[in-house]
């Protein structure tokens, strides 16, 4: 798979808790240079980022990483996140209502914040490490009833990131508008390639740039 066809997929990620500006730029330029499909980016960026970068598809977390902070907090920063610029928001569910199985609460903080995103897209982290089969199929079922546009598998905070099983499961449970997408160790052109041919849409990784270009000497494609 050439080069030219990845990066299309990849959110460039960068959300290290100590980022700083100058790494930002240097992420958006990369996203801009080699054609990303978004850059994902602290919410604390994400009106700098805009400013700097007007053309730049702009993605933040909400909820992140924990994803415990109540349903009216993460629609807060939904609203926030757009009205400073963001295009994209990638929210994550509250894992203790999936332990506690209430689902319709999952369900409809989903919802709440699809509403709030005002037409943004929005794709929703379940956080996959932490769930039984059961719940990851129950999941797959809320994202689709509330509208989100895609279902993510991870943060990159948790015990564990994106697998090609849970992939391969979410296509046999998700509704035909959800798509996918995979986050948290994907470290190697081999994973790019193989999430891609699984049907992921998009790829959240901070190393696509330095693993596609890796031994080539002109910089580009």
């Amino acid at each position: 798979m050439d080069n030219k066809d990845i990066f299309p997929h990849i959110d460039h990620t960068l959300l290290r808790a100590t980022s700083q500006r100058s790494e930002i730029d240097r992420l958006c330029e990369e996203a801009l240079q080699y054609g990303t499909a978004s850059v994902c980016i602290p919410a604390a960026y994400v009106s700098y980022a805009r400013q700097k970068f007007p053309e730049l598809n702009i993605c933040t977390v909400i909820g992140f990483p924990l994803g415990y902070s109540t349903t009216a907090v993460k629609c807060f920063e939904a609203e926030d996140a757009v009205r400073n610029g963001a295009d994209e928001i990638d929210m994550v569910i509250n894992l203790c209502d999936v332990r506690n199985g209430e689902f319709d609460k999952v369900e409809a903080e989903i919802a709440a914040v699809k509403k709030s995103c005002g037409g943004k897209l929005l794709k929703v982290i379940i956080e996959t490490c932490y769930l039984t089969q059961e719940e990851k199929i129950a999941l797959c079922r809320c994202v689709t009833s509330a509208g989100a546009d895609f279902i993510k598998t991870s943060t990159g905070f948790g015990t564990d990131g994106a697998k090609i099983e849970d992939i391969r499961l979410f296509k046999q449970h998700i509704g035909d508008g959800v798509r996918m997408k995979a986050a948290g160790g994907v470290k190697t052109k081999a994973d790019l390639e193989m999430f891609l041919s699984e049907g992921c849409e998009r790829i959240g990784t901070s190393s696509a740039v330095k693993l596609l270009l890796d031994g080539e000497s002109n910089g580009g494609y």
